[in-house]
Parts: structure tokens; C-alpha cells; sequence
């Protein structure tokens, strides 16, 4: 379920969990399995038999056991409908050489007929093969993506750790910040209250600052890379800005209103829209600037040198 809503948030234009599009509103598409054709006496009874019982819904899957003679079927099958008042939307291909099966189908749908019939394609799709498959020339409407989108499939775990950053005493409004040191540069953590400015010029984003709340920065402020602190960008005074981080619990009650699922998937699309192509590309993509604020950074470097000292 939420693999589904995290899908559609991030630009999927539908989900086959029935599930997810009763409970969050996503529209709803799929085709059937490959066990349902293998439950009937040949393929061609299998694809009747669907028509039959969802004539405005009929997308086949062709692979079960010769893919072009799949094609066939689907066309004799497409005909029939067509005779009853309907049409077929398409077929879907899952194994083999989906750009030459493409190609290939699309000639013999096209030649009976079914120009406007559309052709799915699934099977361990990820954005490298589509992104091949495109260069290929394949004839492919709709990319089923499945196991590569829903799980960590390149990188199974998530290098994360939670570090205190800073503490009140009960009855006390100040804050006292804290700090944990390490050979490591990056298991040091960064103390302060954080929050994070996204700046833009026309539109374009030009990077993240992590910043203290109580100290933000001034305009035109320098973002250091915490790990590289020769790495720094300028941020220009004409720069404008927002701030990522909201509120959502205060003093123990609930502070924030959850915005629809639609309006959280249009903020990440105009989201996206903004980065610069050279960030989006597959191939050795620009990085991001994302670093700490200048007056932060300086912070960090002090309460290390007092740690080291040992001060607390």
C-alpha cells in the first residue's frame, strides 16, 4: 500500500493494487496472469473467455506461451469485440526481447486494424532498460514497473543514523547544542536545530542550506560541503528562497494539516520540473549542492575543536 502511494506521489500514472486505488483514490489499471490462461484449454479460449467478462477492459497478455501467436490471438479476439460494440485497449508483453516483440506486434496490430491498440510492457523493468528499450525503438505505450520500483533493489539498506543535535532542559527555553565526534568524518554529527533552505533564480534551483533555526542565514550566504569544506557555493543576494522543514507535533499535539494525495504528487512534479536536466540524467549526473550554512559549519567546527579539548 504505501509502496503504491509512494509510486503514484512520484509520477506512476496508475497502480494494479486494487487496494491502494479504493483507499487513496489512484486510478486503477492491469491486465490478468498469466495463471488465467493457463487455467483454460488454449489461449484462445482464455482470451474469449476475458472479453467475455470484460469487454471494455481488455488489455492481453500474450507471452504465456508463443508471444507472436499470442499477437494473433489477441487480434482474432479484438475482432470479435469490435462485432459486439467494443474495442480492445491493447496487449502486454513480459518476457523476451520486448523491442523486437514490440516492433513486431505493433506491425500486426496495425495491419488488422488496431492502430490505437496499445502495447504494456512489464518483466523487471527498471529506468536503464527503458531507457534502452526507447533507444531500440521499441513500440511500447505503457511501462509496468514493479519489483525494481517498490524495493531498494540497488541499494538494499539505507546508511542512516539518528544523533541528538540539541537538548532543553525541562522548565529552560535555551537550547544547549551537542555534538558526536568520530575518526570518521562523516559519523560526525552537526549539531544545532536544523532546518533547510532551498534557493532558486528564475525558477531554477541552485542548492540546499542546512541551517541552525535561532541563526538564519543573511542573503547572499556560502553552502559548505561538510564532508569537503573546500567545496562551497555562493548563494547570490538576489536569491529566493523557502524552507523545507514544517512543524508537525508541537509540545506533544498535532500542528499540521496532511495535504491531499494529489497535492502532494503535484509538489513533487513542479518539484522535479525545476532541476536541471544535467542532475536527472542516468550517466554520471551533476551532484546537487546541498552543505551546511557558513555560521552552522563554523559552529561545528568549533564545538569539535572544544570536544577534542577536552571541553563538553
Amino acid at each position: 500500500m504505501s509502496a503504491s502511494r509512494a509510486a503514484y506521489v512520484g509520477g506512476c500514472a496508475a497502480t494494479s493494487n486494487v487496494l491502494a486505488g479504493k483507499v487513496y483514490g489512484i486510478p486503477v489499471r492491469g491486465t490478468h496472469a498469466h495463471s488465467w490462461v493457463m487455467s483454460f484449454g488454449d489461449e484462445l479460449e482464455a482470451f474469449r473467455t476475458y472479453a467475455a467478462a470484460m469487454p471494455n477492459n481488455c488489455v492481453f497478455l500474450v507471452d504465456t506461451y508463443d508471444t507472436l501467436d499470442g499477437v494473433r490471438h489477441a487480434i482474432e479476439v479484438g475482432r470479435w469485440l469490435r462485432e459486439q460494440g467494443h474495442e480492445m485497449i491493447g496487449i502486454r508483453l513480459d518476457s523476451g526481447d520486448l523491442a523486437y516483440l514490440s516492433i513486431e506486434a505493433r506491425k500486426m496490430l496495425d495491419a488488422a486494424g488496431f492502430p490505437d491498440a496499445g502495447i504494456v510492457a512489464s518483466n523487471d523493468l527498471d529506468e536503464t532498460i527503458i531507457n534502452s528499450l526507447k533507444q531500440q525503438g521499441a513500440c511500447i505505450n505503457v511501462w509496468g514497473v514493479g519489483t525494481k520500483l517498490v524495493t531498494g533493489y540497488d541499494q538494499p539498506t539505507l546508511g542512516g543514523v539518528y544523533k541528538l543535535t540539541a537538548l532543553r532542559d525541562r522548565g529552560d527555553d535555551s537550547w544547549r547544542y551537542c555534538i558526536k565526534l568520530s575518526e570518521q568524518s562523516i559519523k560526525i554529527s552537526t549539531p544545532g536545530i536544523h532546518q533547510v533552505r532551498r534557493y532558486s533564480v528564475d525558477g531554477e534551483l541552485l542548492g540546499d542550506a542546512i541551517y541552525d533555526l535561532p541563526s538564519p542565514p543573511a542573503s547572499g550566504c556560502v553552502i559548505i560541503d561538510p564532508l569537503d569544506p573546500t567545496r562551497r557555493k555562493r548563494i547570490p543576494a538576489e536569491a529566493t528562497y523557502e524552507d523545507l522543514l514544517v512543524p508537525v507535533f508541537r509540545r506533544g499535539e498535532c500542528v499540521y494539516g496532511m495535504p491531499s494525495l494529489e497535492a502532494v504528487r503535484q509538489r513533487a512534479q513542479s518539484g522535479l520540473a525545476r532541476l536541471a536536466p544535467g542532475l536527472k540524467r542516468f550517466v554520471n549526473p551533476h551532484i546537487y549542492p546541498v552543505g551546511l550554512e557558513q555560521s552552522l559549519y563554523d559552529l561545528k567546527m568549533r564545538l569539535i575543536l572544544q570536544a577534542r579539548n577536552g571541553g563538553h
